[in-house]
């Protein structure tokens, strides 16, 4: 039997707090007009959510971690 989109979300996230902004951001991208990194209108996908989802699953994005600049201090 195949998942539905919440129990697939469930199982991604996990609870994991960078799996679930990294799925936020993507989200928003897409809402935002960004197009779909496969041809998801050929899978008849259009929830932007599972879209996001599946990019994921697929490998297609990945979370990269914010480095941050040293800032400088005083000796």
């Amino acid at each position: 039997m195949e998942l539905t989109l919440p129990q697939r979300l469930q199982r991604f996230v996990n609870g994991s707090f960078s799996r679930t902004v990294l799925l936020q951001k993507r989200v928003r991208q897409l809402v935002r007009g960004d197009a779909p990194l496969f041809d998801a209108e050929l899978e008849h996908i259009d929830s932007p959510v599972e879209i996001a989802l599946i990019e994921i699953e697929r490998g297609l994005i990945e979370l990269k971690e914010e480095v941050e600049e040293e800032k400088p201090t005083l000796a």
